[in-house]
């Protein structure tokens, strides 16, 4: 698992590509009229945000409180220290918690069984593997530090005891949550409008009233993106 972890850690970025597209992917659906009745579109549409949702709330408190440098280094897994503090003193993988919520919020927001019944498993075996190759690293380089850090902190599981204290000891940096996750937040909610003008309960049956729309949110998105690297890349906007 370990080598099939440090295999898919150098294209796990690519990985997100192909995940995101497979929310296209033609499927039975999840919910269905026959079983849900005639508003069962509401089934995946509210589910399915309420966990992408939470699972953007995971990440953007956690890179808010305590940003994790772990990015690799010539595409291996690598780390400068150890991060124990912020979320990461509730769980030692809160970032990659919040991308399976996020994935499998808007999985279900598609409505789509393959991409949840398939895809999602998928996922989480390739996840658990770049994990394991992580803490191989970790535990070679920390040693006893890194043990003591695993035996009181879950791998998968937010414990949420002393969740108050964390915020209330540790200053939320607003602009370092925003300079990291621009990237992740176009991707983001432009997948979740995409998914969501798919529903005709929504748009309603006229498909040019339907594209007009998602041109229009989309650059709407795409200014927002474009104003934010801007802010960036002028140094107008720093952490």
């Amino acid at each position: 698992m370990i080598s099939i972890g440090n295999f898919f850690f150098k294209y796990r970025n690519t990985l997100f590509i192909f995940l995101y597209l497979a929310l296209f992917i033609p499927s039975p659906l999840l919910f269905s009229s026959e079983a849900f009745g005639e508003k069962y579109y509401l089934y995946p549409i509210i589910s399915g945000l309420l966990i992408t949702i939470y699972g953007q709330v995971i990440r953007g408190a956690t890179i808010g409180l305590a940003y994790i440098v772990r990015g690799g280094k010539d595409k291996k897994v690598y780390a400068d220290d150890l991060v124990t503090e912020g979320i990461f003193n509730h769980c030692r993988n809160p970032l990659y918690v919040g991308n399976i919520l996020m994935l499998l919020g808007v999985g279900i927001l598609s409505n789509s069984l393959i991409y949840v019944g398939v895809i999602i498993p998928l996922f989480l075996l390739i996840y658990q593997a770049i994990v394991l190759a992580e803490e191989n690293f970790l535990r070679k380089k920390f040693g006893i530090q890194f043990d003591e850090y695993c035996s009181h902190v879950s791998r998968w599981w937010i414990s949420f005891k002393g969740i108050g204290k964390t915020f209330k000891s540790m200053k939320f940096n607003l602009n370092r949550w925003i300079l990291k996750e621009y990237n992740t937040q176009f991707i983001w909610m432009g997948g979740i409008a995409l998914l969501l003008l798919r529903y005709p309960q929504i748009t309603g049956t006229d498909t040019n009233f339907r594209n007009i729309l998602i041109a229009v949110i989309l650059s709407i998105l795409a200014l927002g993106y474009i104003l934010v690297r801007y802010l960036k890349k002028s140094g107008k906007m720093v952490e």
